[in-house]
């Protein structure tokens, strides 16, 4: 078996920036991803959140398995991402029930639509997760992007927001839409809030 792959080390750029605005060309990846909405402390978010990693720990653990994936190599399972979006535009994004979301996790590129196929129905016999049943292995390219390390608290993020818009217009970049994604390396549940360190990138254009 390759070296192992560790995303904090093979993947720097994309998964530890500085904690100040860059542009980046982010290519495209392939992902197991699921769709929702409401309030992120809520229930319903970490079930999504534990089917798309109850998924992604079938792939890495699938070397133990009598079919291991051709060309599976060790790494290490990517951080949790999510695409950030409000249900109701009149309404300030802080109302937290009003957001919606798609939460993705990063596979590794051995990995294919058969095989997800496959680590699905091997995962329904093992979780009793429903929304299981909603995800979706696509692949996803978010092209130029403007992306920085916020470090604090996810309700201190809009400070971080600001300081890329005003990178991106003082650098001839204009934010695209009200998209942004999130990153997060920190656990929430293992790291205080003003030590969390969570990627924070949208979309630019010239």
């Amino acid at each position: 078996m390759s070296r192992k792959v560790d995303y904090k080390k093979d993947y720097k750029s994309l998964y530890l920036p500085k904690a100040s605005p860059e542009v980046l060309e982010v290519p495209i990846i392939p992902f197991f991803t699921i769709e929702g909405s409401g309030d992120p402390n809520e229930a319903g978010f970490a079930q999504a959140t534990e089917a798309l990693y109850s998924l992604s720990y079938a792939v890495k653990m699938s070397y133990k398995s009598d079919d291991v994936p051709e060309g599976y190599y060790e790494y290490t399972v990517f951080p949790l991402e999510g695409i950030w979006d409000l249900v109701d535009y009149s309404k300030p994004s802080t109302d937290k029930s009003n957001l919606k979301y798609k939460l993705m996790i990063r596979q590794p590129d051995f990995l294919t639509e058969e095989g997800f196929e496959r680590f699905l129905a091997q995962t329904k016999k093992k979780k009793s997760n429903p929304l299981l049943d909603e995800v979706r292995f696509e692949h996803v390219e978010d092209g130029m992007s403007c992306q920085m390390m916020h470090v604090g608290s996810y309700d201190d993020e809009p400070a971080s927001f600001a300081r890329m818009e005003e990178f991106c217009a003082e650098n001839g970049w204009i934010r695209k839409s009200k998209l942004h994604r999130e990153i997060y390396i920190s656990d929430p549940r293992k790291t205080v809030p003003e030590k969390r360190k969570t990627v924070l990138r949208f979309g630019v254009e010239k």
